[in-house]
C-alpha cells in the first residue's frame, strides 16, 4: 500500500537530488581533518557547503557550526549563553519546542539562572508588550529565547518586532527556526537576531545534520572535548555526507519556493475548506487556520470526541500526527498550555496536525477527508 504522508512538520522525505547528491559523497573517503590530500579536498566540500548556506540566508560563512540536529543546536546556544556568555535570564515561553523548554529547564537546576514565561494569548500569539515589560523590569544579562514558527499550530512569530525589542534592551535573541528554516524566505541578517538553528530534515534533506547561527563576534566554546572541528565550536568529525546533503536540499528548497508554495497553500485551503464544511464543532487550534499568520504546511485540529484516530487512519495508508514526534505524552505541552486559556475540557478533545508537502496531491486530502468523517461523525 502506497503512504499517504502527512507528518511533514515532524520529517520530510528526501528529494532526488538530495538522495543522489549524497549517495555520490558516500563514495569519496577522507578525514576532513588530515592533512593529506584526501582530507584536505573533503574539507574544501565542508567549506565550500558553508559558504553556499551563508549566501541562501545572507550571513558569513563563518556565522554556520555545523551540528547533529536542531536539538543539538538549541541545546548548543542555549548552553552557551549561560555557561560562556553571562546570561543570567532567559525569557521564553510555554509553547516552545521541548529541545529549548526540557535545556532552559536543565540549566537552570545546574545554575540558578532566573527563568520567566511570556504572556500568550489562547491562540497562541505572543504578548508582545509583556516582552518589553518584562525586559524593561530585568536588570540582569538576558537571553530571549521564541521560536519562529511553532511545529505544533504553525502560528508565525513577529521575528522582527521581537528582534527590535531586544535591540532595545541590549538582550540577545535565540530563535528556534527550525520550522521555518527552507520554507519561509529569511534573511538572517536583516533580522538582526543573535542565534538561530536549523535541521535538514525538515526541509526534504537528510536526517542527523543541523547548523547552528551564531553572529559574529559572539564568543562561543564546544561543549563536546576532544578535537578541534569547526573551528574549535564543536568537536567531532564532521557528518561530510549529511551536510553536502543538507546543502543541495537548501538549496532546492528556496529555488522551488514559490511554486512550492503555491501548490501546498492551495492544498491546505481546500483542506480547511472542506473540514469545516463536513466536520461539526471542530475546532482549529492556534492559528494554523489562518493562511496568512501560520505556516502554509501546518493545519492543527481538534474534535469533541475522544478518539483513537491517528491509528486507523494509518491503516488506512494515511500518514497523521497526533502530537509532535518529540513528545510521548497524549496531550502536549502546547495544547495543554492553550487549553489553560480557554473554557474548554482538554480530556474531550482529540486532536490531529496535519503538515502538508510538495508532493502531497490533491486526491490525497480528498482521500483523507473521507476517511476522517467515517471516524468523526
Amino acid at each position: 500500500m502506497n503512504k499517504i504522508f502527512f507528518d511533514n512538520a515532524s520529517t520530510t522525505p528526501l528529494r532526488s537530488e538530495v538522495y543522489n547528491s549524497f549517495l555520490n559523497s558516500l563514495k569519496e573517503f577522507g578525514n576532513p581533518s588530515s592533512t593529506h590530500s584526501l582530507g584536505l579536498y573533503n574539507k574544501y566540500k565542508i567549506e565550500y557547503s558553508r559558504n553556499q548556506i551563508a549566501k541562501i540566508l545572507n550571513i558569513s560563512a563563518d556565522e554556520i557550526i555545523f551540528t547533529s540536529s536542531g536539538t543539538e543546536a538549541n541545546n548548543f546556544i542555549l548552553r552557551n549563553c549561560v555557561k560562556n556568555l553571562n546570561v543570567k535570564c532567559i525569557i521564553t515561553s510555554l509553547l516552545e519546542h521541548k529541545s529549548v523548554l526540557e535545556t532552559i529547564y536543565d540549566l537552570y537546576m545546574q545554575y540558578d539562572i532566573m527563568v520567566e514565561f511570556v504572556n500568550f494569548n489562547p491562540r497562541g500569539e505572543i504578548d508582545l508588550k509583556n516582552l518589553k515589560e518584562k525586559l524593561k523590569t530585568n536588570q540582569t544579562k538576558t537571553l530571549v529565547s521564541l521560536m519562529y514558527v511553532n511545529n505544533e499550530i504553525g502560528n508565525i512569530l513577529n521575528i522582527k518586532k521581537v528582534s527590535e525589542i531586544c535591540r532595545e534592551f541590549n538582550s540577545y535573541f535565540h530563535s528556534d527556526t527550525i520550522q521555518a528554516i527552507g520554507h519561509l524566505k529569511i534573511n538572517l541578517k536583516k533580522l538582526n537576531i543573535h542565534f538561530a538553528s536549523a535541521s535538514a530534515h525538515k526541509f526534504y534533506g537528510p536526517y542527523g545534520i543541523g547548523f547552528a547561527y551564531v553572529k559574529k563576534y559572539i564568543y562561543i566554546k564546544s561543549f563536546l572535548t576532544g578535537g578541534y572541528q569547526e573551528k574549535s565550536r564543536r568537536a567531532g568529525t564532521e557528518n561530510i555526507y549529511g551536510i553536502i546533503g543538507m546543502t543541495e536540499a537548501l538549496h532546492l528548497a528556496y529555488k522551488n519556493l514559490y511554486i512550492e508554495k503555491k501548490h501546498i497553500k492551495k492544498l491546505k485551503k481546500y483542506c480547511i475548506k472542506n473540514l469545516q464544511k463536513n466536520i461539526p464543532k471542530l475546532r482549529f487550534n492556534g492559528l494554523s487556520k489562518s493562511i496568512n499568520n501560520s505556516l502554509y504546511t501546518i493545519l492543527s485540529i481538534a474534535f469533541p470526541k475522544k478518539k483513537i484516530i491517528n491509528l486507523k487512519l494509518d491503516l488506512k495508508g494515511i500518514i497523521v500526527s497526533q502530537t509532535s514526534a518529540c513528545i510521548s505524552s497524549e496531550y502536549s505541552h502546547v495544547m495543554k498550555s492553550l487549553y489553560k486559556k480557554t473554557n474548554v475540557q482538554i480530556q474531550n478533545l482529540t486532536f490531529i496536525r496535519i503538515s502538508l508537502g510538495f508532493f502531497n496531491k490533491k486526491i490525497e486530502v480528498k482521500k483523507f477527508l473521507k476517511e476522517l468523517r467515517k471516524y468523526i461523525i
